[in-house]
């Protein structure tokens, strides 16, 4: 588990943010497929910039 966001890797998995949110892998998957912030696939994984991530958790994104 991660003690805080500079141990985060740049871009985050399912798997961490399932981590980070305590919420189950299925629920970090339909986050991830939400549209609520950018998402890359590559190849079957989905991932998110920490950077994107995190301004969404903290309410700091901005839509547009």
């Amino acid at each position: 588990m991660y003690k805080n966001e500079d141990e985060l890797p740049i871009t985050l998995t399912a798997e961490d943010i399932k981590e980070i949110l305590q919420i189950g892998i299925t629920n970090a998957y339909e986050l991830l497929n939400s549209g609520q912030f950018h998402v890359v696939k590559i190849g079957r994984q989905l991932r998110v910039s920490k950077t994107v991530f995190l301004k969404w958790l903290n309410g700091t994104n901005e839509a547009g």
